[in-house]
């Protein structure tokens, strides 16, 4: 391994030199989850049900009373390499990333796993590899409607009073960005709901980083801690004085 070793003037103006474009990527990143929040919407038309812990579900039900529905495709089924002690690497990986679910859920977005592999099955794996993830057994053509029969992705759906709509779809590379609270916002209609962002006029937003919370003290419907919302507050002025237009 070849060593480049400078002085901490040297570095610190290389590091500089790379922030510029760091910068610039995040700019392009937001712009592109704007892009993103002004999809069309693709009604869903057919009915789907789905094995879960509780009995049969439809796809309106795995909402959990939400509005905005991500579905990632884990393959985990007969013919899976790892079968029937471990589900797909990768798929394994993308489980082992995923941020505590609560953040999800307080920005009205459910989050669930899909494969074909029984519910018992998927109850052993989840108890073997500490997972808290919804995971539904697809029972039907769910998967190949969707694009991910052949395939891991990510689908994401909105739900307008009782009609259910597609509105994004990432598969392959794509995914290896999921798991994080933000990058799955960031791939839905609604995205993260704060201010800053460039959305559609009448879409629901808050003021930023106020709805922040423990993941064990979320409560619904309850207003922003009076002392976050100061300490927030005055660390996103300086933030913004130290870094006007990031």
């Amino acid at each position: 391994m070849q060593i480049h070793a400078v002085s901490a003037q040297e570095w610190e103006a290389a590091r500089q030199k790379l922030l510029v474009k760091e910068k610039e990527l995040t700019r392009a990143r937001d712009a592109l989850a704007a892009e993103r929040r002004r999809m069309p919407w693709l009604p869903v038309e057919k009915s789907y049900t789905f094995d879960t812990p509780t009995g049969k579900a439809s796809l309106a039900d795995l909402f959990y009373g939400r509005r905005q529905l991500i579905v990632y495709r884990a393959f985990f089924e007969p013919g899976v390499y790892g079968w029937p002690d471990q589900a797909c690497r990768g798929c394994s990986m993308v489980a082992d990333q995923v941020a505590h679910l609560s953040h999800l859920n307080a920005r009205d977005t459910t989050l669930v796993f899909a494969s074909r592999a029984p519910q018992a099955d998927i109850a052993r794996l989840k108890a073997r590899m500490e997972w808290d993830i919804p995971w539904v057994t697809v029972t039907d053509s769910f998967d190949a409607d969707f694009d991910v029969g052949e395939w891991h992705g990510t689908n994401v759906f909105i739900r307008d009073s009782s009609k259910i709509y597609r509105t994004y779809f990432v598969k392959s590379r794509g995914d290896e960005q999921m798991g994080s609270t933000w990058n799955y916002l960031d791939i839905t209609p609604l995205g993260r709901q704060e201010v800053w962002e460039d959305s559609p006029e009448s879409y629901p937003q808050t003021p930023t980083y106020k709805w922040w919370n423990w993941h064990d003290s979320y409560v619904e419907g309850a207003a922003p801690d009076q002392r976050w919302v100061e300490v927030s507050g005055a660390g996103e002025a300086a933030f913004r004085k130290e870094s006007p237009g990031s």
